[in-house]
């Protein structure tokens, strides 16, 4: 029977920062646009947690019940581990997207936008079939394109939507920055798994590109965010750009954690675990400054 420790493993803490950072940031500009609302920002953060949430205990379903989670370099997973038994992590998975639209039904109640359910329904849809179904769309080297679409674009954007009903431009830059950082998040996860996901025939996009191309890409995807920080030049005081020092930082030890450079090795298989921490400190660190800069400008 699977212990506590084992079901918070299971949720896969260290990718939580995916679905907090864009509500930070879609607050932020929406607070910034004067149409901020604090129960409608909880609601969001309930909503892209539980979808979070509900996602690793789906992947951790569909993967263990494929056997693609028999040979692992990462932590033992509830069902490939054999800790618990794959009806009662589906139970869980369902339970977390249930629990996430009946959050999600609240906001749009108080937001008015009646069509949102329809993204709701889709981006349920999306977690489901990333790992389960005959043709996952994981398996096929889509998934940072659909976490950018979802964890990126959608969150983000969304969670200033729902507070004023319109998404300005701002919205739209914050969404593609947090949007790459969440795809290198899931980037360097592959990376570790490459060796067994040949195995399993798992095709990630990591697998396809090869390590040395995922790893550059890795790098792209957390520092072109850094970039587009400048089209902010109009909108941010000058001194709110010292909010995301800490995210810089981050940033480029992730780059030196990943290739070996100054006093790092460099890191493969389990040892990538830290990075992938990092590039979860790293998002959060991002979402963060975001608010933040655009709370005092």
């Amino acid at each position: 029977m699977a212990h506590l420790q084992d079901w918070i493993e299971g949720a896969r803490m260290r990718t939580l920062p995916a679905s907090v950072a864009p509500v930070l940031a879609g607050a932020g500009i929406a607070a910034w646009a004067g149409t901020g609302s604090l129960p409608r920002t909880l609601l969001a953060a309930s909503v892209a947690l539980l979808f979070q949430i509900g996602v690793n205990f789906s992947n951790d379903y569909s993967d263990g019940i494929r056997g693609t989670d028999d040979v692992r370099t990462g932590p033992p997973r509830l069902t490939g581990g054999g800790k618990a038994a794959p009806r009662t992590v589906k139970i869980a998975a369902l339970a977390c997207f249930g629990l996430g639209c009946l959050a999600g039904l609240v906001l749009v109640a108080l937001s008015g936008a009646w069509w949102l359910i329809i993204a709701g329904a889709v981006a349920v849809l999306a977690a489901w079939y990333y790992t389960g179904g005959k043709h996952p769309y994981g398996y096929m080297g889509l998934g940072e394109l659909f976490v950018f679409v979802f964890f990126g674009l959608m969150a983000t954007a969304g969670t200033t939507y729902t507070q004023g009903l319109s998404v300005p431009w701002q919205a739209w830059v914050a969404s593609t920055t947090i949007g790459l950082i969440a795809c290198a998040l899931l980037m360097v996860n592959n990376i570790r798994d490459i060796p067994t996901d040949v195995l399993a025939g798992k095709h990630t996009l990591a697998v396809r590109l090869g390590d040395k191309a995922a790893r550059a890409t890795y790098d792209a995807m957390i520092l072109v965010p850094f970039a587009l920080l400048g089209s902010y030049a109009s909108t941010l005081l000058p001194w709110s750009y010292a909010f995301f020092l800490p995210a810089f930082c981050i940033a480029i030890q992730c780059v030196m954690r990943i290739h070996g450079l100054g006093a790092f090795d460099r890191h493969e298989g389990r040892a990538l675990i830290p990075v992938l921490r990092d590039a979860g400190f790293l998002e959060l660190a991002f979402g963060a400054a975001l608010l933040l800069s655009f709370l005092v400008s």
